[in-house]
């Protein structure tokens, strides 16, 4: 028992040192970054350019390479922010720009005391690097452009859509360089998941504006995305098969003559869907030398069916004149 008890002491008396040494480790550790941190240091970042105050009826072109090189003197808690985000700078159209025919020029010795402005009073820009950047520019030009949506759906069993996905709009309106506007063709939209759908479906999903186009101006990043959804089943009818493209010397006798088309549409179209609505048809052109049978396939069906097909594969034949 007191060998227990002289044992927890000392095993307690050992953490309690380490604890001591863990503070005084840290505390060293911190006097020590805040020495380095309260030194000046001189360090070269890479900032990324914010356009603004360009004219609204012109666009500017966006360029991967309008960057500019900047190094800068200062304490080493000014730096740390420009090490943990990316830095960027605003390019003032307004102020810091010379504007020629074709192209806005921006130059270090015009713009150096507004861009100087953007940074802390105890930073010191030593450098720019380069001297000076050209953006080509357009006159804006306006294009309607269709959206496609990307969609992952997953319906509950027995339900499906009972018409079309409508989107509102189907297509927006697009205003920027006319160069820009005649590589955009579409737009696509973010993914749209849904799962388990029985009910209809009102959903806001926003557009994906790739980042080579990010220089022109849509009328909206968003839209509506809407369906009916309807309990659906499935029923089989028996359709006559019609053979086309039979050569006028030719008699053939074949079997079976009608196939069983299984569809798929919903319970309130049941009862509208009729043998009529369907056509069957095997292409005697389409046999090829040495074979005996024909292949039917579906040429028409209802608007109103959303699945249909047919549950025998061959039809057989042959040739009697």
């Amino acid at each position: 028992m007191i060998k227990n008890i002289k044992s927890r002491i000392q095993s307690l008396i050992k953490t309690r040192k380490i604890n001591v040494f863990l503070l005084f480790l840290a505390l060293s550790f911190g006097i020590l970054l805040l020495t380095k941190l309260s030194k000046n240091y001189t360090n070269t970042f890479i900032f990324e350019l914010n356009k603004i105050n360009i004219p609204e009826e012109e666009v500017v072109i966006n360029n991967a390479n309008h960057k500019l090189q900047i190094t800068i003197k200062t304490y080493g808690f000014e730096l740390l922010k420009y090490h943990f985000t990316k830095p960027k700078l605003n390019i003032d159209f307004s102020k810091q720009i010379v504007k020629t025919d074709s192209v806005y020029i921006w130059t270090k010795s015009k713009a150096f005391a507004t861009l100087s402005n953007q940074f802390n009073k105890n930073i010191e820009i030593l450098n720019i690097v380069p001297d000076s950047l050209e953006f080509a520019y357009d006159v804006s030009a306006v294009k309607m452009v269709p959206i496609t949506l990307l969609s992952d759906f997953n319906y509950s069993p027995g339900y499906n859509l009972s018409d079309q996905i409508d989107l509102k709009p189907d297509s927006i309106k697009v205003i920027g360089a006319q160069a820009l506007l005649d590589k955009l063709t579409v737009i696509k939209t973010d993914t749209l998941s849904l799962n388990d759908i029985k009910q209809d479906i009102s959903e806001h999903v926003d557009l994906k504006i790739p980042k080579a186009f990010s220089d022109l101006k849509f009328a909206q990043k968003k839209i509506h995305v809407s369906a009916k959804i309807e309990k659906h089943t499935e029923g089989t009818l028996s359709i006559p098969i019609e053979i086309i493209n039979v050569p006028n010397h030719l008699t053939l006798k074949y079997f079976p003559k009608a196939v069983n088309v299984s569809y798929y549409t919903s319970l309130a179209n049941f009862n509208t869907i009729s043998e009529n609505q369907f056509k069957v048809i095997c292409d005697y052109s389409k046999i090829e030398e040495g074979q005996s049978f024909l292949v039917p396939q579906i040429v028409e069906k209802p608007t109103k069916v959303k699945h249909a097909r047919i549950k025998e594969e061959q039809i057989e034949f042959i040739i009697t004149k």
